[in-house]
C-alpha cells in the first residue's frame, strides 16, 4: 500500500473520494473498522484504542502515512497518539488543522501567533464526543481569537447514515440546526465536523440558509495530503493497487459503500 486512510465506518469514504481524485496515481488502503461503528458515543479510552489497533493494522499492511479521516478520532486521538505513541517513521495526521487552516486563511505550517480573522461566529456539526473533546476549538485557538464557537452535537445523524436511512438523517440535521440556532441565530460559517456529515450538505445548507458558508472536509484534506506528499516523497510507499479493508460484514459493507460513492467497491475482511 502507499497511503492509509482510517475512519470508524463508511464517512470517510468521502475523504477517500476526493484524495482518489485529486491524486489518482496514488495507491490508497481504507480501512473501515465497522464493526466498532460509530466512535462518536464511546469514551475517550476506547476510542484512542480502537484508533491504535486500526492504524497498526494499515502499517502491517505498509502504509508508514495514515490519515485519520474520522474527526472523532481526530478530535479525541490524534494528539495522544502524536505525542506518545506514534514510532519515528511513521505518520498519522489529522482532519481538523486542514479545515482550520483554511478557515483562518494559513498556509500548512504557519506557526505565527493567533490572530484577528474574518470569522466571529461559527457552528460546529460534530459527534457527542468530537464536541465533548473541545478539540477543534484547541486547534482554532492556536491560529486565531476572538472567534465564537457554538457546537452541537450530532446524536443519530452517523448512525442513520450508516444504515442507509435517509429520511432520517435529514430530519435529525433538521433537528440539530435548528436547536443550533436557537443558541446562535446568526453564524457566519459552518463545520461539518464529521466525514460522514458531506452526504448530508444540501440538508445543512438548506436548514441553515444561503447566507452561512458550509465547511465540509473532503477537497480540504485532499489539497493538504498532495502538499503534505510533495514534501514528503518519501512517505507515498511502493504500493500498486487500492484496497478496502473492514472490520465489518465485507459483503454488507460493500453494497453500502458502493452505494455511498455510487461505484461499485469491494471490501475485504481486515
Amino acid at each position: 500500500m502507499a497511503v492509509g486512510i482510517f475512519d470508524s465506518g463508511l464517512g470517510g469514504l468521502t475523504v477517500f473520494n476526493r484524495v482518489a481524485q485529486r491524486l489518482p496515481d496514488l495507491p490508497l488502503c481504507y480501512f473501515g473498522d465497522n464493526a466498532h461503528a460509530p466512535y462518536g458515543v464511546r469514551d475517550a479510552d476506547d476510542i484512542y484504542d480502537l484508533t491504535c489497533k486500526s492504524v497498526e493494522r494499515l502499517w502491517d499492511v505498509g502504509c508508514d502515512l495514515v490519515v485519520l479521516a474520522c474527526n472523532t478520532a481526530s478530535a479525541v486521538a490524534l494528539r495522544r497518539m502524536q505525542e506518545s505513541w506514534v514510532p519515528q517513521d511513521k505518520r498519522v495526521l489529522g482532519v481538523f488543522v486542514p479545515l482550520i487552516e483554511a478557515m483562518t486563511e494559513r498556509q500548512w505550517g504557519d506557526n505565527s501567533p493567533p490572530r484577528e480573522v474574518a470569522l466571529k461566529n461559527v457552528a460546529l456539526f460534530a459527534t457527542p464526543a468530537t464536541v465533548s473533546s473541545r478539540a477543534f476549538q484547541r486547534e482554532l485557538a492556536f491560529r486565531a481569537i476572538g472567534v465564537d464557537v457554538e457546537a452541537q452535537p450530532c446524536a443519530g445523524v452517523v448512525d442513520a447514515i450508516e444504515a442507509g436511512d435517509e429520511v432520517l438523517a435529514e430530519a435529525l440535521v433538521r433537528s440539530h440546526v435548528d436547536a443550533l440556532k436557537r443558541r446562535m441565530p446568526h453564524p457566519q460559517a459552518a463545520v461539518l465536523g464529521s466525514t460522514h456529515y458531506p452526504l448530508m450538505e444540501k440538508t445543512f445548507q438548506a436548514a441553515l440558509g444561503p447566507d452561512v458558508k458550509v465547511y465540509s472536509q473532503g477537497t480540504l484534506v485532499a489539497d493538504s495530503l498532495a502538499d503534505y506528499l510533495d514534501r514528503h516523497p518519501n512517505m507515498r510507499g511502493p504500493g500498486e493497487d487500492t484496497v478496502f479493508l473492514t472490520t465489518g460484514d465485507a459483503a454488507r459493507v460493500s453494497d453500502r459503500a458502493t452505494q455511498f460513492l455510487r461505484r461499485k467497491i469491494e471490501f475485504q475482511a481486515a
